[in-house]
């Protein structure tokens, strides 16, 4: 039996895979200690399926400790250890404004204060040490830092992605002064990849959060183990598994754990609906996270940035924006009708929850329209508490409650509707071409109009929609990714060195991962020479392949391709996985039914405008066809 739980903004979902049975149960996220949460979701999906906790032989947990650490800009106490001269480095940044025409608009400050920065009596250069860092000037920065007392520790010295003898040096003179309480971060183990200003800030992450995680790690498998459940395995930002021994130790890897659950679910609903092409949406009671689908894979990047802040990771191409179920409806001072970001959360939640929400949520507009009623996730509703609700902020905008309702609802779908955009115009693709998969507990409830926005005449609902990112943690691959910045080009490019490199770092993506089975992916960020940015292309360590894939991805992506300019590999980066488990649940078709009308799925609502019709078909999944 494999156990999957999502900790979300409002609800924390537990999903029990039992043979063909699938099992669901949402709790109240409890954003003080989310272990609370994450263990009451677990005992209602237990009682429900009538097993008990020694039964699960696999639990996988995505939660959003790290995420929301980074947003609230919290995290350990953290000393930056830099090459003297760069110890400001994230301070100056890239001298680039976060909002081109807000010149006030400042970008977050590092997590390390400039009185908790120590610079180094080192030197490296792209071809090699050029001041040598000796054991006594390492002590005596050991001694430095120790002064300023920290609880972790971020050491990024200049191009040490490429030459590691002088952080590995700090890293073993370090811990011998601080000992295990401190959380030592070293670029080269965190990102291998050059590019100062975001390996440094990616490894000030890791350093500043990694204590936070690894607290909350082991509270979790306390309580785990304390029931009689294994301990869980990690959703990374990757969208793959990891134990949590190395989330605990690397932080900055989980900064996407929840919203890439969704992403897992994703990849694997395309395969078993025979959908290559999905253009998805995750809409929870917080925010709403997009990503897409093409070939069966969920498109991925090497970076991103997160509150602001430069992540130099591998991780699932999501965009988020802040509308969810809970998200709150307001005038703004021009006196527009407004939607989020903020949200009413699990507490009080929105109005029609009858906890003592009084501000109008998106769920108190469909409580109005109809679109919702009696019970929501074990919450009885309030239909009088949501139309005093949107009745007040109607009153303000000079609309009757109805119309000002739908207008709610009309302004999350825009905010939506752009962040899809975002992802499939802004990047050239047709969005018609896709078929649109709406999940999370909100989701399904704007999926129709969101497709009548887009254009898209094709829209899948899961009957599990509800709680889909913890049915895609519970089937999501182990896997460990390594990268390394290898700059060839010219003579250099040679199938030996493309070999060479990738079976170094493919022995570190498996040594990571510690399985035999581990079957690798090889993919290479390459760039004409001269370029300040790199594409994305997968072949096998053949130099002629590289070129020729690289060529054609430059050609579809900007209309062109160079013949007469030198190709770079600048960056290999290999993903070593073990496919999850193999899940099957039992369903069956269902009859056609035709808007305007409600679908209850568990943990979700199906919303069907007139001109709408659904049908379950053999997996159980809602198809959606506009009929007029």
């Amino acid at each position: 039996m494999l156990l999957g739980v999502d900790v979300g903004g409002t609800f924390t979902d537990a999903v029990l895979v039992d043979g063909g049975r699938v099992v669901t149960a949402k709790a109240a996220t409890t954003p003080a200690d989310q272990s609370e949460g994450v263990m009451a979701a677990v005992e209602l999906a237990l009682r429900a399926a009538d097993r008990e906790a020694a039964d699960v032989r696999g639990f996988a947990h995505g939660m959003t400790v790290a995420t929301n650490a980074l947003l609230e800009g919290r995290g350990a106490r953290t000393a930056f250890v830099a090459t003297e001269g760069f110890t400001d480095l994230l301070e100056l940044g890239r001298q680039a404004r976060p909002e081109l025409y807000r010149l006030c608009v400042a970008a977050p400050p590092p997590l390390a204060p400039a009185q908790r920065r120590v610079g180094v009596p080192e030197r490296c250069g792209p071809e090699g040490v050029r001041r040598a860092l000796t054991r006594e000037a390492a002590r005596q920065v050991a001694e430095d830092v120790a002064a300023l007392e920290p609880e972790a520790v971020a050491v990024c010295l200049l191009h040490g992605y490429r030459h590691t003898a002088h952080e590995q040096l700090l890293g073993e003179v370090l811990r011998e002064r601080l000992g295990d309480q401190v959380h030592i971060s070293l670029s080269h183990d965190v990102t291998a990849t050059f590019r100062e200003v975001e390996r440094a800030a990616t490894t000030e992450v890791d350093a500043a959060l990694s204590p936070l995680l690894a607290a909350y790690l082991r509270s979790l498998e306390r309580r785990a183990r304390g029931t009689g459940l294994p301990a869980p395995a990690i959703m990374q930002s990757s969208g793959g598994l990891t134990s949590d021994e190395i989330a605990a130790r690397h932080a900055a890897l989980t900064v996407l754990s929840g919203p890439a659950g969704g992403a897992a679910a994703a990849a694997l609903l395309s395969e078993r609906l025979g959908e290559p092409d999905l253009l998805c949406f995750d809409m929870g009671g917080t925010s709403c996270d997009v990503c897409v689908v093409q070939d069966g894979r969920v498109r991925e990047t090497g970076g991103r940035e997160i509150a602001g802040r430069p992540l130099a990771l591998p991780m699932v191409d999501i965009h988020t924006v802040g509308a969810g179920g809970g998200s709150i409806a307001w005038r703004d001072p021009g006196g527009a009708l407004r939607v989020g970001p903020r949200s009413a959360g699990a507490d009080p939640g929105p109005a029609c929850y009858g906890r003592g929400g009084t501000e109008p949520a998106v769920t108190d507009a469909h409580v109005v329209l109809g679109h919702l009623g009696g019970t929501l996730s074990g919450v009885e509703l309030d239909e009088a508490a949501a139309r005093e609700a949107v009745g007040r902020l109607a009153g303000r905008l000079g609309l009757g409650t109805e119309e000002c309702a739908a207008g709610i609802l009309r302004v999350a779908d825009a905010e939506m509707v752009r962040a899809l955009r975002v992802m499939t115009v802004q990047r050239g693709l047709d969005p018609r071409d896709f078929a649109l998969l709406a999940f999370g507990g909100a989701g399904p409830l704007h999926a129709a109009s969101m497709a009548d926005e887009l254009g898209i005449s094709r829209v899948v609902v899961p009957a599990a929609s509800g709680v889909l990112s913890a049915l895609g943690l519970a089937a999501a691959d182990w896997r460990a990714d390594a990268q390394r910045t290898v700059l060839l080009r010219g003579d250099a490019l040679t199938d030996a060195a493309l070999r060479q490199v990738a079976g170094e770092v493919g022995a570190l993506a498996a040594r990571t991962l510690a399985r035999d089975d581990a079957r690798r992916e090889i993919t290479w960020e390459v760039r004409y020479a001269g370029q300040s940015h790199e594409l994305a292309v997968r072949t096998p360590p053949d130099a002629a392949a590289v070129r020729e894939a690289f060529a054609a991805e430059h050609e579809r992506r900007y209309g062109y391709r160079d013949a007469d300019t030198e190709v770079e590999v600048v960056t290999v980066r290999v993903r070593a996985s073990v496919p999850g488990a193999q899940l099957t649940w039992e369903a069956q078709a269902g009859e056609r039914v035709a808007g305007p009308r409600s679908v209850a799925l568990p943990g979700s609502t199906v919303w069907l405008p007139e001109g709408w019709s659904a049908q379950a078909d053999a997996t159980g999944t809602l198809r959606l066809e506009r009929t007029a």
